[in-house]
């Protein structure tokens, strides 16, 4: 019975044997039969559809990347007079010292998070009039200023890398 069972397993291994030299064989004779102008042909393809994948890639990275973004700005907007309140509240004069601490805290902590999200403050004063960052409601003459340059600013811009989210408005002189 033992025998039996080790010819049986002997004709199962020379089966298999034989098949797997059946199926290299055909695999050989597809690798001849594909001519090297097909090959080439389905290489480029390949090297097309891969470049068009990557591309793809970078192109919907770079779309999430501006949807956040917005997103974000859209946020941060609805919230800057919140902010403006809070840096005229720390303005105003009073008798309570320990109540001005606590808005100033507040506003340093609202103004770390932004930050923290890349928000910053467009610089004005000083600055060289620029519109795509700043507003002018008004100007001056004054000759101890240089030419567009930034004397008052009424508002605080702020912006997210490169998109303004609100201009400055400001005052400029000349």
């Amino acid at each position: 019975m033992e025998n039996e069972e080790n010819e049986v397993l002997d004709e199962n291994l020379e089966n298999e044997a034989v098949e797997t030299e059946v199926e290299n064989e055909k695999i050989t004779k597809q690798e001849e039969v594909v001519p090297k102008s097909e090959y080439d042909e389905l290489d480029d393809r390949f090297k097309r559809v891969y470049a068009e994948f990557e591309n793809y890639k970078k192109r919907s990275s770079k779309e999430r990347l501006n949807l956040y973004n917005s997103i974000l700005g859209d946020v941060v907007e609805v919230m800057l007079p919140v902010i403006d309140n809070l840096e005229n509240a720390v303005k105003v004069e009073t008798q309570d010292e320990n109540y001005k601490q606590g808005v100033e805290l507040v506003l340093k902590q609202f103004k770390d998070v932004l930050a923290s999200k890349g928000v910053q403050e467009i610089p004005a004063l000083g600055e060289t009039f620029d519109p795509n960052l700043h507003e002018a409601v008004s100007s001056v003459q004054d000759d101890t200023k240089g030419p567009q340059e930034i004397v008052q600013e009424y508002r605080k811009g702020y912006k997210i890398g490169t998109r303004v989210i609100r201009h400055s408005m400001v005052v400029v002189a000349n």
